[in-house]
């Protein structure tokens, strides 16, 4: 039988993106690489706001978002998590070849003390608000709008800085399931918009 759950989607992961930091910088701390798997099981595989907000972060972040293919690798990411997200899979399930992507510690660290700097200030912004935008069954719309993302990030690999808008994307609806904050939602599907628009006149 399928694995189904009710549960919220931020359910028993980080509550704030400090929290989200603190157990990522604890993956693989004895080890010269960092596995995607030892950073996922950091955070819980019962969780779907992280593996948004990892895969937008990783995106955003130009020590990372800008390696090529780094962008498709992370679509792959979106695709398969929100996809059992919509099937209503208690836990994520990923393929072996992804989870043994990966990083060096050097390179991880850095991206990591990067990301401090505006974690505070953002957990400062985020509230519990408009929370009808960020539960069941509001949870659908946001991971179809993540795989449409997805699906457009390979060609934004040919489109300069359109990979870093679908980054922002992801994470500001990784934040919304995190904080239950609708207005991040929101300001994900205006910036859906924008982005997918710039990718096709890019394109043309």
């Amino acid at each position: 039988m399928a694995d189904k759950t009710t549960e919220a989607p931020n359910s028993s992961g980080p509550a704030s993106l400090e929290e989200l930091l603190d157990r990522v910088e604890r993956a693989g701390r004895h080890t010269q690489t960092v596995s995607l798997a030892a950073i996922l099981d950091s955070m819980g595989r019962r969780s779907y706001a992280p593996f948004l907000l990892v895969a937008g972060l990783i995106t955003l972040t130009p020590l990372l978002g800008d390696i090529p293919g780094v962008p498709t690798l992370m679509a792959c990411l979106v695709l398969l998590s929100a996809g059992q997200l919509l099937a209503g899979r208690k836990h994520i399930w990923l393929p072996g070849w992804l989870l043994r992507r990966r990083i060096s510690r050097e390179r991880f660290t850095r991206v990591l003390r990067w990301l401090r700097r505006p974690a505070c200030w953002v957990d400062r912004l985020l509230k519990q608000r408009l929370t009808w935008l960020t539960r069941p069954p509001a949870h659908v719309p946001v991971a179809l709008t993540c795989l449409l993302i997805a699906l457009a990030m390979p060609p934004m690999e040919v489109v300069p800085f359109s990979a870093n808008g679908a980054g922002l994307v992801l994470t500001l609806f990784g934040l919304a399931l995190l904080a239950r904050d609708g207005l991040m939602a929101l300001l994900g599907y205006v910036l859906t918009g924008i982005t997918l628009a710039a990718v096709i006149a890019g394109l043309m």
